[in-house]
């Protein structure tokens, strides 16, 4: 690839050299920080082709669209680790509550600590001007995730380890709460008191499965929390 640089020691105009190509990866961290620091509409390509050090033909030869970029950051990085989670859900053979606890503070780890965590609220801030992303979104990472969920919760009741409710319901309101605290680190942070945050995820994941666990058992996991966080 030829790109256009300075020569710092002569003092000339910019002249044209040969440097490595771009990773796609490259490609891909510099969009999702322009799409997390400017929004998703506000990039442009040659935004995301300087970020990346790189022409605007040459990120052409990439990607066609800011919407491919996207999608292929929901590819790359998101789908592989719901593949894994998958077959780990698949062949787990403990208790279902501990799966669950697990999908969790996986989820959490992954996403809220991530540069991943900037994403829904991409989507949702943009979700009314770019429908195609939102579908994509809600297809291959929404969708996955909540049925990871279920599957665990429903396998939960089967056994007779949790309560009977509605898996799918049950679901959605174990991940609802974390989506809305990554939404929450993107948007209203700055300017809100994050007092009580601190064990935001240990209560979420304590409700979830008091509410789950049948007695005795979740007595039991109150007291083995209380234990590990004295």
């Amino acid at each position: 690839m030829i790109v256009m640089f300075r020569d710092k020691h002569s003092g000339s105009k910019c002249r044209w050299k040969r440097r490595k190509e771009a990773r796609p990866e490259e490609i891909l961290d510099a969009a999702l920080q322009l799409f997390t620091e400017k929004g998703f509409s506000s990039t442009r390509m040659i935004d995301v082709a300087k970020a990346a050090g790189i022409s605007k033909g040459t990120l052409y030869l990439y990607f066609d669209s800011k919407e491919a970029i996207f999608k292929d950051v929901v590819h790359q990085r998101i789908s592989p680790q719901l593949d894994q989670v998958e077959a780990m859900v698949e062949c787990f053979e403990g208790s279902q509550a501990e799966l669950l606890k697990q999908l969790i503070n996986g989820w959490w780890m992954s996403v809220a600590c991530t540069s991943l965590s900037a994403i829904p609220k991409i989507v949702v801030a943009e979700s009314g001007n770019f429908p195609e992303l939102a579908r994509y979104f809600t297809q291959n990472v929404v969708v996955r995730s909540r049925n990871l969920f279920s599957k665990v919760i429903s396998r939960g009741m089967i056994s007779g380890e949790f309560n009977l409710y509605e898996s799918e319901t049950v679901a959605r309101l174990a991940v609802a709460p974390l989506v809305q605290a990554t939404i929450w680190m993107h948007s209203l942070k700055p300017y809100d008191d994050d007092s009580g945050t601190q064990n935001y995820l240990q209560l979420h994941t304590e409700f979830i499965l008091n509410s789950l666990v049948k007695q005795p058992q979740a007595k039991l996991l109150g007291s083995d929390l209380e234990k590990s966080n004295p």
